[in-house]
């Protein structure tokens, strides 16, 4: 498969389907959508209780509400993007605007390094939070699931953010390297113009008379 600009085949290559689910941001890309989806059931299932005297339920973390709607977003949120760029990946050989190309590797390296950063702040708000609980309740195992899963999905998305920097450096170097400052560009010098000084450039006034054409012609007398 030839290389093309920033880290994909040139535009107009067959899909490879077995080549592209072995490349590492293919992998990573799965596996944070799993570890997403983890964390989200993980809460959305059993991250509220019953509390006595409690007509509402509670969240399981402090009964910080704020803690499960901040799990639960992240992760649902991190599987939409997940699945986003999934499909980016897909198409992302039959693109042959490199400016485009830029643009979603770019949006990538963002999207991932934010994320990376959502997932530290949510694994160390879960965990404050859990262990400010005095009571441990009934799904305390799930409790916990959410909080390893948001650990290992830190790393996993800080992954994804340096193969999406790697990429983006890729295609700057190629960009350099094929690029050509037309100042200094001397192998097609500009065409000079003819030689105005030659007499053979002159056309000759309209309508004389050209005896050495007209072959002794005299026109008739009346």
């Amino acid at each position: 498969m030839e290389s093309g600009a920033y880290g994909a085949s040139k535009a107009g290559g067959s899909f490879e389907l077995g080549r592209f689910l072995q490349q590492p941001q293919t992998v990573l890309r799965l596996v944070s959508a799993v570890l997403a989806l983890i964390v989200f059931a993980c809460i959305f299932g059993e991250g509220y209780i019953n509390v006595p005297q409690e007509s509402t339920l509670k969240c399981i973390y402090n009964h910080n509400e704020d803690a499960c709607r901040y799990g639960i977003g992240i992760g649902i949120l991190a599987l939409l993007g997940c699945v986003f760029f999934f499909a980016l990946d897909i198409y992302f050989p039959q693109i042959s605007n490199v400016t485009d190309r830029k643009y979603i590797v770019l949006a990538d390296l963002g999207f991932s390094a934010l994320w990376t950063f959502l997932w530290f702040v949510g694994f160390c708000f879960l965990t404050n939070q859990w262990l400010l609980t005095s009571v441990i309740p009934i799904g305390a195992s799930s409790a916990r699931a959410a909080i390893a899963f948001s650990f290992f999905s830190i790393f996993t998305w800080a992954l994804l953010a340096c193969l999406a920097f790697k990429r983006y450096r890729m295609g700057v170097e190629d960009f350099m390297q094929s690029y050509v400052d037309p100042t200094h560009d001397t192998a097609t010098p500009y065409s000079s113009y003819p030689n105005l000084g030659n007499d053979s450039y002159h056309q000759q006034p309209p309508f004389t008379n050209n005896q050495e054409n007209a072959d002794g012609y005299q026109p008739p007398a009346y």
